[in-house]
């Protein structure tokens, strides 16, 4: 029996699959890698999963070339608004091809756009499908938005054109409404988009106090990278955020499932800036319409309020001059009492003045007597415990280092002490 090369049992797989299987297939499957070389080829690997999502039942390496790679590149772009990625599903025409020494491949000639498209479409639905089963879709619709929204908290990219635009537009406005706005910072395109701006949804909730509303814009950027801000985790943060939130985020055509949960949907930075304006706007006007009926409605009341004190001042003036003449002759009985009493008052005052100081006279020396004596007694008690006085009789004080000495143990070897006697001092040092 005679063996074969590996080289000739491929060769032998190659010409029973280009006999076997000549034509090209259209092809359902999700993309699980996704490589452009540096010559231009993309290089794919295709897979199926069971229904659990998780685990895979085929797999098939694929490579569009790259003179149709750059056709079917642009056309896929323009009609998805999204890139070749891990993680879509599409739609697309091959040719079945082995090579000897690479393998089993699949050749890519075309992708249906539309396919992609509908699955697009249905991730968005079963996004919001969800959002509202949970009773959180128009969570955030439904906040108020204060009528004096002037404290702008905005979720862009520092450098991004848009937010130029849009800080431009708000803070040089025509009607100079005063806003305040500072930017948190967060990547508005590609992988990072969702955890970025997460990021910065968790920094402004923790001030949230802070600000009256959030506006998440993005300009100047590719279409495809809208595809970033459809996922469930983004669209319930904002869907839940407890400040009204207002993307500007896309062009009029495009829609991503944050704009459906969002308070307010614009389509551009500049759009959002000039919603701000107008429901500032809009809010001064309402102040200034209600200020003026509050201006009428106070002089109408007080010129009625006017002609009716007007009546009930006729009306009293007889009353008043009658109660002015009993009330002045009230005061006349009132003043007669008041000085009767008060010279009755004075006197009896004079005359316990006098008793007091009688009593004073009386008393007084005998005080200041008694006070002298204790302060004699008490200056003799000083002298018996003055220093000075016990040094005279022979005692002395020793000082180390300024401090007084009680207790000879306390002394060491070498040191140097002072002896205070009556008249001078003696050093001396411990031996």
């Amino acid at each position: 029996m005679e063996a074969l090369t590996l080289y000739e049992l491929n060769g032998l797989v190659r010409a029973a699959l280009e006999g076997g299987l000549p034509d090209a297939y259209w092809l359902q499957a999700e993309l699980s890698e996704v490589r452009v070389a540096y010559n231009g080829h993309c290089y794919l690997e295709f897979v199926q999963k069971a229904s659990n999502g998780r685990d895979l039942l085929a797999k098939a390496r694929g490579v569009i070339w790259a003179g149709a790679y750059r056709l079917l590149k642009l056309r896929f772009e323009q009609a998805t608004g999204r890139q070749l990625a891990p993680g879509l599903k599409v739609l697309v025409q091959v040719e079945i091809s082995f090579h000897e020494l690479y393998g089993y491949s699949l050749t890519v000639t075309d992708i249906d756009s539309t396919y992609t498209l509908g699955d697009m479409a249905r991730l968005r639905r079963e996004i919001l499908a969800q959002l509202e089963t949970e009773g959180i879709l128009n969570d955030n619709k439904e906040l108020p938005l204060p009528l004096l929204t002037q404290r702008i908290a905005v979720i862009s990219s520092s450098t991004a054109a848009g937010y130029g635009d849009f800080c431009n537009q708000l803070l040089h406005n025509d009607y100079h409404f005063r806003f305040v706005v500072r930017l948190f910072p967060a990547v508005m395109q590609g992988d990072r988009v969702e955890s970025s701006v997460l990021s910065a949804l968790d920094a402004i909730m923790a001030e949230c106090g802070e600000w009256d509303a959030v506006v998440i814009i993005r300009g100047g950027g590719a279409t495809s990278d809208l595809s970033a801000f459809d996922t469930y985790l983004l669209a319930a943060a904002c869907a839940q955020f407890p400040l009204p939130v207002i993307t500007g985020i896309g062009h009029e055509r495009d829609d991503t499932v944050i704009d459906a949960v969002a308070h307010t949907r614009v389509k551009t930075p500049t759009a959002a800036a000039a919603f701000l304006i107008n429901h500032l706007l809009e809010t001064a006007t309402d102040v200034e319409g209600k200020e003026q009926r509050i201006l009428r409605a106070a002089g109408n009341r007080m010129e009625s309020e006017r002609q009716r004190m007007l009546r009930a001042a006729h009306k009293l003036s007889t009353v008043y001059l009658r109660v002015r003449a009993v009330g002045e002759r009230r005061l006349d009985a009132l003043m007669q009492q008041m000085g009767h009493a008060a010279l009755q008052r004075l006197e009896g005052g004079e005359h316990r003045l006098q008793l007091c100081e009688n009593r004073l006279r009386m008393k007084l020396p005998a005080r200041l007597e008694r006070e002298r004596f204790r302060l004699q007694l008490l200056g003799q008690r000083c002298e018996a415990v003055d220093p000075v006085a016990l040094l005279k009789r022979g005692y002395s004080m020793t000082f180390r280092e300024g401090q007084l000495v009680r207790d000879a143990r306390t002394l060491k070897s070498g040191e140097e002490i002072t002896t205070r006697l009556a008249e001078g001092e003696v050093r001396s040092v411990i031996k």
